[in-house]
C-alpha cells in the first residue's frame, strides 16, 4: 500500500546507486524518490554503473523506473545536477545542460545559512591515497561485489533460521584495520582537497561509508550508497544537512499508514 506522505527538502544528495549492476538496491531508491521532493538534487557519481554494463548487460525494470522517476522530477521543477564518478566517468565527455539535468565535473552548493559546500564524487583522491592504483582498483571492485554476494547467501541462511539481516561487507568495513584506516585517510584527504576552494565543507560519495562529521574546520559529509546502506543527505529549510537512512523512509511510511488507519 503506497501512502501520499511526502517530505519536502531544499536539497538532496545521493550517490553510488550502480544502476546496471545486480548489487543496486533500485527499489529502495524508488521508495525514497516517491516519498521525498527536492528543489535541487545532486547525483554525486556512480549512478549508472557503465563499468558493469560493459562486462554484462543487466537492466531490469526497476532500474529503468529510477531513471524515469528522476526525469519526471526534473519535469516537475527539480534542478538535477549530475556529477560523474569513476563507474560512470564516460559521462564526463558530455558536460552541459540537458533540460532540467546539468552534467558537470563538480559543484559548489550554498546552503540557506550561507555555507559553501564543495560537491564531488571522490574518486579524484584515489591517485593520492593509492598510487598506481590501476588493476588493483578493478580487483577491489570485484572483491566488493563478491562480499555483497556472499553476504546475500549468508542472509538466506539467517532468514531460514528466523534471524534478521546482517551485512558482511559492512562488518568487514567496520572491523578490518586497513579498511578503517583507508576510510579515515579518505575523509581527511577530502577535507584537504576542499581547502583549494573557498568553501566551508565538502559532500562526496565513492567509499560507500555514510557520515556527517567535522574534520578540523571543514564540514565533511558522505552520501553513502544504494547498494547496502541506502542513505541520502538532505538539507532542510534552515540549512541543516543530515543523513537519512532506509530505516527512516520505511518508518515514516509505516507511521503515515497507521495515521490513515
Amino acid at each position: 500500500m503506497r501512502t501520499n506522505f511526502v517530505s519536502h527538502w531544499r536539497t538532496a544528495w545521493i550517490s553510488d546507486v550502480h544502476l546496471g549492476n545486480k548489487i543496486s538496491k533500485a527499489e529502495a531508491l524508488l521508495d525514497f524518490l516517491r516519498e521525498n521532493d527536492f528543489e535541487t538534487l545532486y547525483l554525486v557519481g556512480d549512478i549508472i554503473d557503465i563499468s558493469a554494463l560493459k562486462r554484462r548487460i543487466y537492466w531490469p525494470q526497476e532500474h529503468n523506473d529510477v531513471i524515469q522517476k528522476l526525469l519526471r522530477k526534473g519535469r516537475k521543477g527539480t534542478e538535477i545536477i549530475y556529477i560523474p564518478g569513476n563507474h560512470d566517468e564516460h559521462l564526463g565527455g558530455y558536460f552541459g545542460k540537458y533540460g532540467s539535468i546539468t552534467v558537470q565535473k563538480n559543484a559548489v552548493h550554498t546552503t540557506v545559512d550561507g555555507r559553501r559546500i564543495l560537491v564531488f564524487h571522490g574518486h579524484e583522491l584515489d591517485a593520492v591515497l593509492v598510487p598506481n592504483l590501476g588493476w588493483r582498483g578493478h580487483i577491489g571492485d570485484i572483491g566488493y561485489i563478491l562480499l555483497m554476494r556472499c553476504g546475500g547467501a549468508v542472509n538466506v541462511v539467517r532468514h531460514l533460521m528466523g534471524l534478521g539481516s546482517w551485512s558482511l561487507s559492512a562488518y568487514v568495513k567496520g572491523s578490518v584495520k586497513n579498511v578503517l584506516n583507508f576510510i579515515g585517510n579518505f575523509e581527511r584527504a577530502a577535507a584537504r582537497y576542499s581547502q583549494a576552494y573557498p568553501v566551508d565543507g565538502v559532500v562526496c560519495g565513492h567509499i560507500h561509508s555514510a557520515t556527517v562529521r567535522k574534520i578540523g574546520t571543514v564540514d565533511y559529509y558522505n552520501t553513502g550508497d544504494w547498494v547496502e546502506s541506502c542513505t541520502a543527505l538532505v538539507e532542510d529549510c534552515d540549512g541543516t544537512i543530515k543523513l537519512l537512512y532506509n530505516f527512516d523512509f520505511s518508518e515514516r511510511k509505516r507511521n503515515a499508514m497507521l495515521e490513515r488507519e
